[in-house]
C-alpha cells in the first residue's frame, strides 16, 4: 500500500473523524483497528464498525487489566458485535511476576524487557500474522508531548499506514460523542508499561 503521507494529511486536514475513517476504509484492502479498552475506546470502535461492520479489531491483552476493563471489553465486544482478535504475551503474568518480582518500575532495568514481553512482542506477532495494510488507532495529540509531533496519517517502520481519526479531538469532543451515541465508558484502567498517562508505552514510538 503506497500513500503520499503529506498529500493525505493535507487532504484530511479539517475533516471529521468519521470522514477520516471512511477515507481509511476506502484506501485499504486489509484495515485493522487496534484497542486496549482504555477510557474512550468505544469512540474509535463505534466509528470503525459504522464504516465497516466486520473490520478486524486487534486487542493485545497484557494480562494485567483491571476487572472493570475486562467487563468493559466484554460489553463492547457484544454491543458492537466486534470482530475481535486477541493476542496475549507468550509468558503468563503469574510466571513473569515471579521471575521479575512483580511489575518493574519505569526506572528498573527490567522495565524495557517487561514492555517488550507484554506489549511489543504480541503486537508485532499480530501484525506479522494478520498482515494489515492500514492500522486505525485512537491516539490524540493532546495525550502526550510526543504525539503532538505526529499527524493524522503516518507510517509504521514496517510500512503499515497508521491513521488516527481522533487526532485533533479533545476529551470534551469524546464525551459529546459518547453521549450522542449512548456509548459506555470505563475509567478504571491500568497500563503496566506506563507510570504516568503522559508517558509513551512504546507502540507509537517503536512500531
Amino acid at each position: 500500500m503506497s500513500i503520499d503521507l503529506a498529500a493525505a494529511n493535507a487532504e484530511l486536514a479539517g475533516k471529521t473523524p468519521q470522514e477520516i475513517v471512511a477515507w481509511a476504509i476506502a484506501n485499504s484492502d486489509k484495515p485493522l483497528v487496534t484497542t486496549n479498552f482504555r477510557p474512550y475506546e468505544s469512540v474509535i470502535l463505534h466509528m470503525a464498525v459504522q464504516a465497516k461492520p466486520d473490520i478486524k479489531v486487534l486487542w493485545v491483552d497484557s494480562g494485567y487489566n483491571t476487572s472493570a476493563t475486562y467487563r468493559f471489553a466484554e460489553k463492547l465486544i457484544k454491543d458492537l458485535n466486534l470482530n475481535i482478535v486477541t493476542y496475549i504475551p507468550e509468558m503468563s503474568a503469574a510466571r513473569r511476576n515471579v521471575l521479575m518480582g512483580g511489575i518493574p518500575d519505569v526506572d528498573d532495568p527490567q522495565h524495557e524487557e517487561f514492555t517488550r514481553q507484554v506489549k511489543l512482542e504480541p503486537f508485532q506477532r499480530a501484525l506479522a500474522e494478520l498482515k494489515p495494510d492500514l492500522w486505525l488507532n485512537a491516539i490524540r495529540k493532546d495525550q502526550t508531548e510526543f504525539r503532538q509531533s505526529l499527524d493524522i496519517v503516518s507510517a509504521s517502520k514496517d510500512g503499515i499506514i497508521k491513521v488516527a481519526p481522533l487526532f485533533n479531538w479533545s476529551e470534551a469532543d469524546m464525551d459529546a460523542y459518547l453521549a450522542e451515541h449512548n456509548l459506555p465508558n470505563e475509567h478504571d484502567y491500568f497500563d503496566p508499561t506506563k507510570a504516568l498517562e503522559t508517558r509513551e508505552c512504546g507502540l507509537h514510538t517503536q512500531l
